[in-house]
């Protein structure tokens, strides 16, 4: 009786030690996408200035491609080379923003204008890896594309090495799976949308280039896929270093009368609240770069956060300190 239960130990114990292996192998494949050829860094300075203001306003590149340190400085509107450091731990892993300057070592110096495009477009690296879905560009027009990779080589190089992410073993799992996997883009990217305060453009920003729709809808932690409503918050974003070991749900945006922010709020209150910056320092929202978005691009988000179909989801608190108890 013994040498059989220890015979199905061991069979368990190989069968469970050959797929962590097929795991750590199979969990680190690459994937194969074209390298976009059609779109190209230009010199052109209205181009560059246009690629800046994304980056620090509504893209929010400085967000996070520049260390938690100097998140108060980017806040008070400094502009600084987008070097990399902030980092996040979730479940599928260790997440890092590398370093965005021209730096042929350390940076982007070395890379094409194609493997730029397919990193924001199509979420695959120039490793061939898959990227987490963290950057919603994947349907942002072609001519906000090249306005952001022109600025992104327009800056100085600046030698900052920044360690590559790390997959845990559940990251891997899931991309063995197919659970986690490259986004292209699910429309065609239009030429170019026209920069006004409309609906059309708030719904622009709003899905493609703030990505407000990303934080503001209920996500599963671990492949990133949405689990409620758009816009209706609730997401979950866990205690971390950036948050000052506050967690932070997001609030829900429809305009619901009883539950939506947006069912009382009017433009200018909407405006107003953006200027004023953060409430919570720890907050994981870019406040600093939105509070640098123009009246018209925030009264477009605005105008197009009214018409979405109201959810009824009430939030009950959106920010809970070390140590509080937060709701399952």
């Amino acid at each position: 009786m013994k040498k059989t239960l220890l015979r199905v130990v061991l069979v368990i114990v190989i069968l469970f030690g050959s797929l962590i292996a097929y795991i750590g192998v199979a969990g680190n494949k690459d994937f194969i996408v074209p390298i976009p050829d059609n779109l190209h860094a230009s010199k052109d300075p209205a181009v560059i200035a246009r690629g800046k203001y994304l980056a620090f306003g509504p893209a929010h590149c400085a967000s996070c491609h520049t260390p938690l340190s100097k998140k108060a400085e980017i806040d008070q509107g400094k502009e600084m080379p987008l070097i990399g450091g902030w980092a996040v731990d979730i479940p599928p892993g260790k997440f890092r923003a590398g370093n965005l300057t021209p730096d042929e070592e350390t940076g982007i110096g070395k890379l094409t204008d194609g493997q730029l495009v397919r990193a924001l477009r199509y979420s695959v690296n120039h490793n061939d890896k898959a990227m987490f879905p963290f950057m919603p560009f994947q349907e942002m027009s072609d001519e906000d594309m090249v306005a952001l990779i022109s600025f992104l080589r327009s800056q100085e190089p600046v030698k900052n090495k920044i360690e590559p992410t790390e997959y845990s073993l559940l990251g891997k799992a899931l991309i063995t799976l197919g659970a986690f996997k490259p986004m292209p883009p699910v429309n065609t990217p239009p030429v170019s949308v026209p920069v006004d305060s409309s609906i059309a453009y708030g719904e622009y920003v709003a899905h493609r280039v703030a990505n407000c729709v990303g934080c503001h809808t209920e996500r599963d932690l671990h492949t990133g896929k949405a689990l409620g409503p758009l816009f209706a918050g609730g997401f979950k974003l866990p205690a971390d270093a950036m948050s000052e070991g506050y967690t932070f749900i997001t609030p829900n945006l429809t305009p619901d009368p009883e539950t939506g922010i947006m069912g009382s709020w009017s433009e200018e209150a909407f405006i107003a609240r953006f200027r004023k910056g953060r409430v919570f320092s720890g907050s994981q929202m870019p406040w600093g770069s939105f509070s640098r978005m123009s009246d018209p691009e925030l009264k477009a988000v605005y105008r197009y956060l009214r018409t979405l179909q109201p959810v009824k989801n009430k939030i009950e608190k959106v920010a809970y300190a070390p140590g509080e108890k937060v709701p399952a």
